[in-house]
Parts: C-alpha cells; structure tokens; sequence
C-alpha cells in the first residue's frame, strides 16, 4: 500500500484516481460517486458481477485502497439540476474529498468534471476497460446499495432493499399504493 498524503495542497505525482456513479435510473434514491486511488487490483464493472462478488470486492478495494471517497447527491438536488449535473456534482465531490489529490483523474462517460482543477481523461465504457473506474464503480454502487437498503427500515412499504429504487413493477405498485416520498426524484416519471 502506498504512502498517504495528509497535506491535501500538494498533488500526489503519478497517483491517478477512478471515478464513476451508480444510481442515474432509478426513481428513487440519491445518486452516488465514488472516486479510488489503490496501486493493484482487477477490478470490473459492478454491473457485470453478482452482488455477492462486489461485495467481496468493495472489501477488498477498502482494505488495499491508498484512498477512497463517496459522494451522494440527495433526490431535491437531482430534481433542481437534472441526474447528468447531479451525477458530475457527486463525482466532483468524490474526488474533491480524496484524502490525496490524484495528478490525473479516470472519468467513466463521456462528460469531464466540470470546476475540477486536475487533469482528467473521460473514457466511455471505463467501468469496463480500465480498473481504476471499474473499483470506483464497485464502491458506488455497494455504498448505494447499502443506503437504500437502510432506507428500508424507514421506509418499510416500498422495499428499497429489494429494488434499491429501480423501476420495477413492485416499486411501481408501491408508489400506486402509499404515494410518493421524499426519497422519490419527482422529475423522473412516476407511474
């Protein structure tokens, strides 16, 4: 594991860092970005593994990680700015909070972060081909997973944990059922 820089002002050389987000479909719940700095590892898409896998692999990215940060963006914020803005704002925020600031950032997509004063270099399908951005996925998407599967215990009639707030045709009768709350992106379309 590397060495970890506590002055945040000085910019780690040649300690590039992944970033991606989870969560820009679903109706309800924040969207989330993580941004990664770990030396080794390969890592793949989290949409392409099972849940018991990027678990596995969210440990192991947490344990062996120079740094790691998450950012969620609440479902207001995505209703005033739209998801893009607000999954760039989660990114942004991601990185920003690194406990290093990385000399070069992985964006997965096609959008750089805007109002980040570090190189970047945007790959569309990086979550996929680069494992830098495959980790930040992975750590997006379980963080994710785990705050809507708390926000089942508040929430008990909409099932979070089951759909973590994709549209599925439970969330769907749910929504028909009990109403929207305020987890709900109300921009997005509710049936």
């Amino acid at each position: 594991m590397g060495k970890k820089f506590t002055d945040k002002s000085r910019k780690a050389p040649g300690v590039p860092a992944g970033v991606d987000e989870a969560g820009r479909g679903p109706l309800a719940g924040p969207v989330v970005a993580a941004a990664v700095i770990i030396p080794n590892g390969n890592f793949p898409d989290s949409k392409k593994i099972s849940a018991k896998k990027r678990l596995q692999l969210y440990e192991e990215i947490i344990v062996n990680a120079t740094a790691v940060s998450v950012s969620a963006v609440p479902p207001y914020i995505i209703d005033a700015l739209d998801i893009r803005k607000s999954s760039l704002l989660a990114m942004r925020n991601a990185v920003l909070n690194l406990e290093i600031t990385p000399s070069l950032v992985l964006v997965d997509g096609r959008d750089k972060i805007p109002m980040l004063d570090i190189p970047q270099h945007t790959i569309i399908g990086g979550d996929g081909s680069v494992s830098l951005i495959g980790a930040a996925s992975i750590v997006a998407k379980v963080a994710r997973d785990m705050l809507m599967s708390a926000y089942s215990n508040s929430f008990p009639n909409y099932d979070f944990a089951r759909h973590k707030g994709y549209p599925t045709k439970a969330h769907y009768r749910a929504i028909k059922k009990f109403g929207e709350i305020v987890l709900h992106r109300f921009t997005f379309r509710l049936k």
